[in-house]
């Protein structure tokens, strides 16, 4: 079994590897600079707006916010990727990391408006007057290619159903190899009731998953980020020290290139895409089902829901492991570093802590990455399949979870990084292509803020009319 588990890992490395250098950290950037110059820098100019809109309520009662489509994104960004990802990004970068997951958090920022302002201007619409959509639907509506569309969907659930929530199990599990009751079995023990839990909540459906998502994840964040404020404070004559660090780190560039496979930059740019996936074209699947007056306010949603990831509790993880004093190793990488770090601030109820918040970040990242699959499920059957089709599709989901308790730390962040390198691969040539439409929908987002009103799009006012199917006359 390890040999066959080894093979696949060489394979997914070797792919990994090529899309890596330098691929996605080219796209990822580059794109986050042409949308950040494009929109005039709209995560400064607009920060205080995105604020104000994700407050507002549905147009329709019954429809999901702007918010619930926030909680939505933010419970699949949200996750083990803010504990574990930020760990293995400093133990193999070093503190430079830290700066490059920053950049491309606020970077991102921009580009999570593109492809959720697009998500929005071409979703579409349920008989019981909600919606859909996401980067499948601007492929075949936009580009009127739906086998594109297609190929992303199938993408979409191999990074979420199969990468991701594998990574997350196995993240969790990670978290109690300190604890004392620890064993040969325990993997597969929590890989056993993390599975049947998760089954529990998908045999619900989509609205039951809103509704858990909705409920955990501020507490989650807020409580979370509460503790790495305490630890920072009470460590605070080390905070100039540490930023420092991170700055010189980052900017040591025959460090960086000479080995930029594990440099500082890499590691960021990778721990950084997979904490708030801004690129990815995942966040726009939940961004579609808000029931607003113009699309540019869930992309503005959207670009907060990055923020809050990112520089809110990622930043927290990352302050309050270096605020520790423990030095990061490569050995160290992932729950251990955090668990460490913790108790050296806060004794024994440190690990504690850190494992409570893996289990619940762990929770409603499965939960909202299913959410994605169940949405490109329906894309590509142009129809939700049958009753009998989606619970074989759930119990399947639930057995990738039991497994990715098991297998080796390696092949489950090898994984997530293949299939997240080919989304950002498919969706960011595509929303390059068509960002002058989000672009125009913006600027006719400001005009109208600008006069006073409270924004209604029509598609004619971009040059659209007959194009879409919710912002018609």
């Amino acid at each position: 079994m390890n040999q066959v588990l080894d093979g696949i890992d060489k394979v997914v490395t070797a792919i990994s590897g090529v899309l890596y250098m330098p691929w996605v950290p080219f796209l990822l950037l580059a794109a986050g600079l042409f949308f950040t110059f494009r929109s005039k820098f709209m995560q400064v100019r607009l920060l205080g707006e995105s604020f104000r809109v994700v407050s507002e309520k549905p147009k329709n009662k019954g429809s999901v916010s702007s918010f619930g489509a926030l909680m939505v994104s933010t419970a699949s960004r949200v996750g083990t990727g803010n504990i574990v990802g930020v760990s293995t990004a400093i133990c193999m970068g070093g503190y430079g990391a830290v700066f490059w997951m920053w950049m491309t958090a606020i970077l991102g920022g921009a580009t999570s408006f593109i492809e959720s302002t697009l998500a929005q201007v071409y979703k579409r619409k349920n008989p019981d007057g909600t919606f859909f959509g996401g980067p499948s639907y601007y492929m075949e509506t936009a580009l009127k290619k739906r086998w594109l569309g297609v190929i992303f969907a199938v993408i979409i659930i191999l990074t979420y159903a199969v990468g991701y929530n594998m990574l997350a199990s196995y993240n969790l599990q990670s978290s109690f190899a300190g604890f004392s009751f620890y064993g040969e079995h325990t993997p597969l023990i929590i890989g056993i009731i993390l599975a049947v839990l998760f089954a529990l909540c998908v045999m619900g459906g989509a609205k039951r998953l809103t509704k858990i998502t909705g409920a955990l994840v501020p507490v989650m964040g807020l409580f979370y980020v509460a503790v790495a404020v305490v630890v920072v404070v009470g460590n605070a004559s080390i905070i100039p020290e540490v930023f420092r660090n991170i700055f010189v780190s980052a900017f040591d560039f025959p460090a960086i290139f000479g080995g930029f496979t594990g440099s500082c930059m890499m590691e960021g740019i990778k721990r950084g895409l997979y904490s708030n996936e801004a690129g990815m074209g995942s966040a726009p699947n939940a961004a579609a089902t808000a029931d607003v007056s113009h699309p540019a306010k869930q992309g503005l949603v959207q670009m907060l829901a990055v923020f809050i990831d990112t520089l809110l509790i990622c930043s927290a993880t990352a302050l309050m492991c270096l605020c520790s004093g423990v030095v990061p190793t490569p050995e160290a990488a992932g729950a251990p570093y955090v668990q460490a770090a913790l108790q050296t601030a806060l004794g024994d109820f440190g690990p504690v802590f850190i494992a409570v918040s893996m289990a619940l970040f762990a929770f409603t990242t499965l939960i909202g990455n299913y959410y994605y699959c169940e949405g490109c499920l329906r894309f590509i059957f142009k129809k939700f399949p049958s009753h009998r089709f989606m619970t074989g599709f759930r119990i399947i989901a639930a057995v990738v979870v039991m497994l990715g308790a098991v297998i080796t730390m390696q092949l489950a962040w090898d994984t997530a990084d293949l299939f997240q390198a080919l989304m950002v691969i498919l969706n960011v040539p595509v929303i390059l292509y068509l960002s002058r439409t989000a672009i125009r929908v913006l600027k006719d987002y400001t005009t109208q803020r600008k006069a006073g009103k409270n924004p209604e799009f029509k598609s004619a006012s971009v040059g659209l009319e007959g194009k879409t199917e919710c912002w018609e006359e």
